[in-house]
């Protein structure tokens, strides 16, 4: 059975600490457990100092698989790809090997080509076949103050895609390439990090005892061992986290 733990720390620079410390621990389970761990990042400003705590570690980089959760459709040097803030972040300051980094493509003829080509790509790393979800150890994700995440739209077609690993999804017109919700639940650990007070709103609805989750789409997320929220003081003031998702 799943377990949620929610944790307020005081500010941003201290949800930074508590996600590098848990994010190492589950790193460290995964490599003595499998040999291997493999993480999918999320975009946004919030994770972007925990990228750069991580660099900073010793870390057996060999044995560390980076994927991403989603990605806005723009080349991978574009100023608003998640893969450039991620690589600029930690990425390229630490000697990862090259074909350890799986980063989604945006270069094809259309998103759903990118997004089919996508789920082949992960298929083929985690030896699986068409129908099958493979399971990730860590998935990184936030939330924004629509209660998306990952690129899950409220009311959007991705929210109803429940035989793919990858979907496109859509902004306000934008298209944008993300993993799937049974893809994200078949994940071992998936680890919310939350900051500002604007994201209370969406915080209220998502742990509410009910709630439509194709208007609040994060209700949808149930990994398979632990789910972890960490808040910062801003968006966890107040709350009311023993219920809902």
């Amino acid at each position: 059975m799943m377990e949620k733990i929610v944790e307020v720390l005081p500010d941003k620079e201290g949800l930074i600490e508590r996600g590098l410390q848990l994010i190492l621990t589950k790193i460290e389970r995964a490599i003595c457990d499998r040999g291997i761990c493999t993480i999918a990042l999320a975009g946004g400003s919030t994770p972007k100092p925990l990228y750069g705590a991580i660099a900073t570690q010793d870390l057996p980089w060999d044995k560390i698989h980076v994927f991403w959760g989603d990605e806005r459709y723009v080349s991978g040097d574009h100023p608003d790809s998640n893969q450039r803030m991620a690589r600029q972040a930690w990425l390229d300051k630490v000697d990862i090997p090259a074909s350890n980094i799986h980063p989604i493509p945006t270069d094809g003829e259309t998103p759903a080509a990118d997004a089919s080509k996508h789920e082949t790509q992960l298929q083929e790393f985690f030896g699986i076949e068409a129908g099958e979800f493979p399971q990730f150890d860590v998935i990184l994700l936030g939330i924004g103050d629509d209660a998306h995440t990952a690129s899950l739209f409220p009311h959007t077609e991705a929210l109803a895609v429940q035989n793919h690993l990858v979907a496109v999804g859509n902004k306000d017109g934008q298209p944008r390439i993300t993993f799937t919700a049974p893809l994200i639940n078949q994940a071992r650990w998936v680890i919310f990090l939350v900051a500002g007070a604007s994201k209370r709103p969406a915080l209220a609805q998502i742990f509410a005892p009910d709630a439509n989750p194709l208007t609040y789409p994060a209700r949808l997320i149930q990994p398979q061992e632990e789910m972890w929220w960490l808040l910062d003081g801003e968006a966890g003031a107040g709350g009311n986290f023993d219920g809902g998702r």
